[in-house]
């Protein structure tokens, strides 16, 4: 699956540290591509990596945070040395 890209690294880094499990409003702010059904994809990965890592949601309509990143392949460590960057040289 394709995953789209994420509207920018300030939003992802506050979204993992905010929230320890996200629903579909964060999802959307998230990434660009903002559909029910991208949004609904997107979910179902994040719930085969819940699965895998044995790992249980609070809310019903709620996936685990570190879980979601990991199946999305979101790195949250790089983005803050990017955004560490960024800010170094003023960007």
């Amino acid at each position: 699956m394709n995953i789209p890209q994420i509207t920018d690294i300030d939003t992802a880094i506050s979204i993992y540290y905010r929230y320890p499990e996200i629903s579909t409003r964060e999802i959307t702010q998230l990434f660009r591509k903002r559909s029910k059904s991208t949004v609904i994809r997107l979910k179902k990965l994040a719930q085969k990596q819940m699965i895998e890592n044995n790992v249980y949601s609070w809310g019903i309509y709620k996936i685990n945070t570190v879980c979601a990143y990991k199946a999305w392949g979101i790195d949250v460590d790089d983005l803050e040395k990017r955004r560490n960057k960024l800010q170094k040289l003023g960007l």
